[in-house]
């Protein structure tokens, strides 16, 4: 998967989830691996870029509100998630954007 996601033509929206880590890393990177695997398997995935220094940020794209609802929902995908209300996260944020235009080289 390229570092920067090949999105299609706008309109489609991007899930931004910024967050800070505790010091635990009790099986983090197998399940942040997991999870961009399971994600690019849902409909309406786009793709997915992740940087973190002390602030993680992960971009996923999607087709519309509904994939990014369905994923929220998805079994593993919450087990992930109570997972890092647990142990893995001192903060974090989700932020949902419609991306209107885009454009780079």
């Amino acid at each position: 998967m390229s570092l920067i996601a090949a999105t299609p033509e706008p309109p489609y929206y991007a899930v931004i989830f910024t967050s800070l880590r505790t010091d635990v890393d009790d099986g983090y990177d197998a399940m942040a691996a997991r999870m961009v695997e399971l994600a690019a398997q849902q409909p309406g995935f786009l793709g997915v870029e992740s940087a973190r220094n002390e602030v993680g940020v992960t971009v996923s794209y999607w087709s519309d509100l509904a994939a990014i609802k369905a994923w929220k929902a998805h079994a593993e995908h919450l087990h992930a998630q109570r997972l890092g209300h647990k142990q893995w996260y001192q903060h974090f944020k989700t932020r949902i954007a419609k991306v209107e235009r885009d454009y780079g080289i």
